[in-house]
């Protein structure tokens, strides 16, 4: 843990994210991090309540003369994203993240931050903990496995909650109030493909896809970066027939909703200088292709031992046309909202070993009828070829309330009291009010929260004035809760 991100301001904040970053809390496997929120609510002498699908909510009791202000949620997720670097060398379960200052921003050494959604986690800890703040009563939800499936949203049970207004701490612009949502399905794939012993008149070789910014493929997904995934798809696709192409083994991307950075193949060829001269080339190309976007790309070739087995070359050419042939990226940008990515799918993982082929792609839009009409895309591309498609994990869209009382205190307050107008917008990231919108449809919702750049990726970065200026208008938006009509 670093002293000297304790030190930052406001140190209530940072010392409880730096508390929260000590303990290793993936998704789906919360427990410890469960126990450490509820040990801290205890500490403070306050009600503690968990449901049972792991969802924590501490009530605070409003201030004095604010006792008759709508009762607040302050909603957050305690799960993060585990990502590396390869060359990290780092335990998620067992250590605690390390982070440091590199200028004007936090970072993590070789991995995840966790300020998505720690950031959120620990501004909700310190409004319980203060002794002095003005606030009414609040209730702070802490849930489980948003990053996986958001199990913890879904499971939240009606009743478990009293507020009429949330204030959602999970967005990563801090000029930003976030009032809707996409929603996403997840299209998960297997096929068992035909094997053939390797001809011992080819050479094997391995060729390493990385360098790529990778990214939250919701919130980055509109930048233009590199998908790994498809990146190796394209190269294998286009080897010339005289180089005699066979595959023994790919394995690309890590988490169903990151951008995938990185992918390694094991494959047969004919002539391996000739196949590093194409491949050379083709990564150029596709460099050229990304330009500013995502200016890393590097694409190495080096020989390694033969695999005793290959694909099928018929299966072989299924599955590159398959994969070729996906959705990935952008599909449709908003008619109604400017600047805001309607629908998109991401290719996040693939992997071909031993006979077996999965993959796993995540599906996102803000209209339901067209998450459903992209992930049918894909389920009849990968049905085309005999693939067995499984689809699941769906939730729901968060619909915009733009005549809300909380989203005029916030406008107000934020002009007020940064001299510039919020950006009003929604998001093509999913968010969990959609789904407690669902168990609570007559709460009001906000989003909102620092400047968070590369989530998802060991990239990830908190910008330290952001948290200063992101901490004092929460404090102001909960003295100025307006009372409901």
């Amino acid at each position: 843990m670093s002293q000297e991100v304790r030190q930052l301001e406001p140190k209530a904040v940072w010392n409880n994210f730096e508390d929260l970053n000590a303990v290793p809390r993936p998704s789906k496997h919360e427990e410890r991090v469960i126990e450490f929120i509820i040990q801290f609510g205890n500490s403070l002498g306050l009600p503690v309540k968990k449901d049972d699908v792991g969802n924590v909510v501490i009530t605070k009791p409003a201030s004095a003369g604010m006792e008759n202000r709508p009762v607040v949620v302050l909603q957050s997720h305690l799960d993060m994203v585990h990502q590396k670097n390869n060359d990290t060398d780092f335990d998620f379960n067992t250590q605690g993240i390390q982070s440091y200052i590199d200028g004007e921003w936090v970072k993590a050494k070789g991995t995840t931050l966790g300020s998505d959604n720690g950031m959120g986690v620990a501004a909700a800890m310190s409004v319980l903990a203060s002794t002095d703040l003005k606030h009414p009563k609040i209730e702070a939800l802490f849930t489980i496995d948003e990053e996986t499936g958001m199990t913890g949203a879904k499971g939240l049970m009606p009743g478990f909650l009293s507020g009429s207004i949330m204030l959602n701490l999970d967005t990563e612009d801090d000029d930003e109030l976030c009032i809707g949502c996409a929603g996403g399905i997840d299209t998960n794939v297997s096929w068992q493909y035909r094997e053939e012993v390797s001809p011992v008149t080819l050479s094997a070789v391995r060729i390493e896809v990385k360098g790529l910014k990778g990214g939250h493929s919701g919130v980055d997904i509109h930048l233009g970066r590199g998908n790994a995934n498809k990146i190796m798809n394209r190269i294998l696709y286009s080897v010339p027939e005289n180089l005699d192409l066979r595959i023994s083994r790919i394995n690309g991307g890590s988490l169903r909703n990151a951008i995938p950075r990185e992918s390694v193949a094991t494959v047969l060829v004919s002539n391996q200088s000739e196949f590093k001269a194409f491949v050379e080339n083709i990564s150029a190309q596709i460099s050229e292709e990304l330009g500013s976007a995502d200016p890393g790309l590097q694409v190495y070739v080096s020989p390694v031992d033969s695999p005793e087995r290959v694909m099928n070359k018929d299966d072989q050419k299924k599955l590159l046309n398959a994969i070729y042939a996906l959705p990935n990226g952008v599909y449709r940008m908003s008619v109604d909202i400017p600047d805001l990515v309607e629908t998109s799918s991401s290719l996040a993982r693939i992997i071909v070993e031993n006979g077996s082929f999965i993959s796993q792609s995540l599906q996102r839009s803000s209209v339901n009828s067209a998450k459903t009409d992209i992930a049918n895309a894909i389920r009849a591309t990968f049905e085309l070829i005999g693939a067995e498609v499984q689809q699941g994990g769906d939730y729901p869209g968060w619909k915009p309330l733009p005549d809300a009382p909380i989203l005029k205190t916030m406008r107000e307050l934020y002009t007020g009291m940064f001299n510039e107008e919020p950006h009003v917008r929604a998001c093509h990231a999913g968010l969990e009010c959609g789904l407690i919108g669902e168990h609570y449809p007559g709460m009001h919702m906000i989003s909102f929260g620092p400047t968070i750049k590369n989530p998802h990726s060991p990239d990830e970065k908190v910008k330290i004035s952001s948290v200063q200026k992101f901490w004092s208008f929460l404090v102001k938006t909960l003295e100025e809760i307006p009372h409901m009509n």
